[in-house]
């Protein structure tokens, strides 16, 4: 049961991995389209590279989680810090939420408690 689950597991996340590694090639192909420096040409180009390591790397992750949630028998639910210049997805805590080092408080979202008063549109002219 548990190498079924194991194997769904790691297809779902392959095909994500696939589906990241797309993303990247047409958001390339679109950078590259829009460049006028060969300098810029190649900044899409290794921004591509960076978002189909990221890709891999998030594949490798969930197969270990998905090993290890077999070989334990629970779902862990790691909710790693992310690395600095990636662009993965990251989960957010709400605004004032944190609990501060520093002593000093939280902000909180709206200030002074209250909600905006007014249109809840914008009329483009």
């Amino acid at each position: 049961m548990h190498s079924v689950k194991e194997k769904v597991s790691n297809a779902a996340a392959s095909g994500k991995e696939h589906i990241d590694i797309t993303k990247a090639k047409a958001q390339e192909k679109v950078e590259k389209a829009t460049a006028r420096t060969k300098e810029e040409k190649t900044i899409a180009r290794e921004k591509r590279k960076a978002k189909e390591a990221e890709a891999k790397m998030n594949l490798h992750e969930a197969k270990a989680e998905h090993a290890d949630e077999k070989l334990h028998g629970h779902h862990l639910h790691h909710h790693h810090e992310p690395v600095i210049g990636t662009h993965g997805h990251q989960h957010h805590q709400p605004v004032g939420t944190a609990v501060p080092t520093t002593g000093v408080p939280a902000p909180t979202y709206p200030p002074g408690g209250q909600f905006p008063s007014g249109p809840t549109h914008h009329k483009h002219v």
